[in-house]
């Protein structure tokens, strides 16, 4: 290849790659204001859980208050780690872990043993052990 046709071709992979970088960046905040805002998750998920579990109006209370406690803490803890350029994603996985452990102890006060029960049913019990399955890992490879 002559030089010139080099240049062209560094100049032409950097162009597209340049397009792609923005194109995808725009498409993220498009995204980013299509879908509903933390307080706007935690209602829907409320919503959701009183129709699945047949909740009481205090139980859908606590439900949502705890939410939306829980959920702008695990972000702000997410910004936190961003912030601090943090790249090792189990770090992130161990936040939301903690989190949503927190919110599943919860959980369990508010609701009845057979609303408990038909929560475990829905997946919950499946990601409460593969958050002990990380946690168990975690431990494992921190003692070494």
């Amino acid at each position: 290849m002559k030089p010139c046709s080099d240049i062209k071709a560094f100049l032409c992979v950097a162009f597209i790659s340049a397009a792609c970088f923005l194109g995808g960046s725009a498409e993220a905040s498009a995204q980013d204001q299509k879908q509903p805002d933390i307080y706007q998750q935690a209602e829907q998920e409320a919503d959701r859980l009183q129709k699945l579990l047949d909740l009481e109006d205090w139980q859908v209370f606590y439900v949502d208050s705890t939410l939306k406690h829980d959920y702008p803490a695990m972000v702000a803890e997410y910004d936190k780690l961003r912030a601090s350029k943090v790249s090792n994603m189990a770090m992130y996985q161990t936040v939301q872990d903690r989190w949503m452990d927190q919110i599943d102890k919860t959980y369990k006060k508010i609701f009845t043993p057979q609303q408990w029960a038909a929560y475990l049913k829905t997946g919950a019990a499946k990601m409460q052990k593969a958050r002990e399955k990380r946690k168990a890992k975690t431990q494992a490879l921190n003692k070494q």
